[in-house]
Parts: structure tokens; sequence; C-alpha cells
């Protein structure tokens, strides 16, 4: 496309690395930009933990880019990516949520900032290393689409991100498996070719979610363990500690093996069952969005995904209102978990989504 410019979102990862390139030699004007988003940290841990934002990552995108012959610049996002991000994954664990960040700085950060900078200076585009596609419908909405590879595919991180936003971004990683765009890094002589990627949240490297939020959040406490009637089973270490679904690390000597079920923050209860009692076939979401449809057809089956690692079941959905969906699958789904997403396909294109909210919650807001 030449003479038009787009901002890559460069990690310092291959993913992104071979995305500039790809789009260079595609004819675009391209121009190379990491986001700085939480550089106060100690250089000795991240050269022990990397990240994807972090100063190896700032160091590794500038030789890149240097390769490629491409503008690059370091953009400062840490007060939208404390706000948006860490505030809000510490106050989700508090109100006894599992969030996740990555869904939370994809469309506040790498979207909405980074887009919103990328067109005061001209561009186009923006694009990213995702593993994902975007096409226009017929209808003529703007949809993700899965990516060629399914153990790749990231679609579901990126279920909330507008149409203004789609129609100015560009993922031509989608197109390749990951052995292809390594094979491509290494054919292209990029340095990152054989770089491991990242695998824990960039702001929590040693993976102590509990301890994280501990030292970013006062008046956290410990609290009964009870069972779905009320009976106190035994105190547990405060409710950050826990997931539902969670059975390993409760501390709790049952005669055989019990599972987190609920967290009630506004009792400091973690509510503890049996193995089937992690299951059901009913989930409600809020903060909905709208993607390849502009609303969610009553009746209609989608593919549902509960988590990034979900491989999906049929479902339903029903409106309970303007901002309240009610879902049914065909087969129970295990671990429904308030703070994640649901993410509804049809076929192989993203429908939309929203944030599920645990079933009593569903209930109270569907009778109010």
């Amino acid at each position: 496309m030449k003479g038009k410019k787009v901002v890559v979102g460069m990690s310092g990862g291959v993913d992104s690395s071979v995305a500039a390139c790809l789009l260079k030699e595609q004819g675009y004007e391209v121009i190379g930009v990491t986001m700085q988003i939480w550089q106060d940290e100690d250089r000795t841990v991240i050269e022990e933990n990397g990240g994807c934002c972090g100063l190896l990552a700032v160091e590794d995108a500038r030789r890149v880019a240097g390769f490629l012959d491409i503008p690059y610049y370091v953009m400062n996002f840490k007060d939208v990516f404390k706000e948006k991000v860490i505030d809000y994954f510490v106050e989700s664990y508090v109100h006894g949520q599992t969030p996740n960040p990555c869904i939370a700085c994809n469309r506040y950060v790498k979207w909405e900032a980074l887009f919103r900078r990328s067109m005061e200076i001209g561009a186009d585009y923006i694009a990213t290393g995702h593993y994902a596609r975007v096409e226009q419908l017929h209808n003529g909405r703007m949809a993700v689409r899965n990516s060629v590879t399914a153990a790749k595919d990231q679609t579901y991180a990126l279920y909330n991100l507008t149409q203004e936003q789609l129609s100015h971004t560009l993922m031509p990683v989608g197109s390749y498996t990951k052995e292809e765009i390594r094979s491509i890094a290494a054919d292209k002589g990029l340095l990152v070719a054989d770089k491991p990627d990242s695998q824990e949240i960039c702001f929590v490297p040693d993976g102590d979610y509990a301890g994280f939020i501990e030292r970013n959040c006062s008046g956290l406490r410990p609290g009964n363990y009870v069972d779905r009637d009320g009976t106190i089973l035994g105190r547990h270490k405060g409710i950050t500690h826990y997931t539902v679904g969670q059975r390993k690390g409760l501390g709790l000597s049952m005669g055989h093996p019990v599972f987190v079920t609920e967290i009630r923050p506004e009792t400091d209860e973690v509510v503890i069952g049996e193995a089937e009692d992690v299951f059901t076939d009913t989930v409600y979401c809020t903060g909905l969005n709208f993607m390849a449809c502009p609303d969610f057809e009553e009746g209609k089956e989608f593919l549902g995904k509960i988590r990034y690692g979900h491989r999906g079941e049929r479902c339903v959905v029903k409106r309970l209102g303007d901002d309240l969906m009610e879902c049914r699958f065909k087969h129970p789904v295990r671990a429904v978990t308030p703070g994640q997403a649901l993410v509804l396909y049809d076929g192989e294109y993203v429908a939309g989504g929203g944030t599920i909210i645990s079933e009593r919650e569903g209930k109270q807001r569907g009778q109010g």
C-alpha cells in the first residue's frame, strides 16, 4: 500500500518484528513504536524475566527497526496502563474476580491509546503481531477472524475492539503459523528469530499475583471457607489467593478433593464444593461488545469460549437488558470465572462478547 502510513506496535519479539517486515515489503510506510508502560522495574528482574514492554524489549525492537531501516520511537503510556490495566487487575481480584489484563491492555492501551496517538501523527493504520485476521464482512461490519493456526490463535483477547479501531488495524501475522513466522524472521536475518515467547503477565513476571495485589492494595484480610449453605469449613488467606475451579493450595482436610465454586467479596467468603459443583450450563455477562453483528440475535447458536484456553462449546444467548446477557451452553462448562471474558464465535469470526459475572449476580440483575 504505497503511501499508506502504518504504526507497528513492536514488543521486541519475533511476531511484531515480522509484522513490521511484512508490511514494509507490502509497500507501507512503516513506523515502529514500543509502548513504555512499566519501566520503573529493577533491571535485574527484567533481564531474568523479559516481558513484552520492558527494557530488553525496547532494545530488541530498536535494533530490529534499525535493521529494517524504519523510524522507531518509544511512546510513554505508563499512566493509562496503570489506570486501565494494573488498577483494574488489582480491583478485580479484590472484588472476587479473576481478570484478564491482556484483554484490557489490548482495548485501552494497544488500541485506544496507541491508536489515538498514531492518528495524531498522520498514520492510516496501526498493526500488531497478533495471531488473528481483520476482515470486513458482507454486512459491512469489521470483525476479527481466527488465525490460520489454532495453536496460536489470539482472537479471544481481541473481542472488545471497536469498529473504528478495527477499520484502522492490520494483523499480517494471522495468515501464518508460528513456525512460518520464525522461518521468515530467520530468512530475513532478524536477530529475534529464535527469541522465546513471553509467558507471564508482563507486570507480574514472577507469577505471584496475590503477592503483587497485596503490595498494591491495603485492607486485605483472611476469611472463611464455607459450603453453599454457609457452614464454616475453615479459614483462608484472603480472597485474592483463589479463583473458581481451584483445587490445590486450599489447605483444607476434607478427606477428598474439593474445589472453589464461588468467591463472595462482600463477606470475604470462599465457597467450597464438589467436582460436579464447578460445572454449569448458564453464564451471565455484562460489558457487552458487538463485533461481527450489531446485536446478539436471541436463539442464535454460537461457539462460546469462557477463557483463553477453552476449546469452546455450542451455546445460545438471550438478552436480559441493555448490558446483560444470559448464555446457555448445550453441554455444561467447567469453572466459569467472573472477570474472565465470554467470547462468542460465528464460524471463524468473533461475533462479540462480554465480561462474565457470577450466576448469583446475573440472576439478581435479570430480575431487577
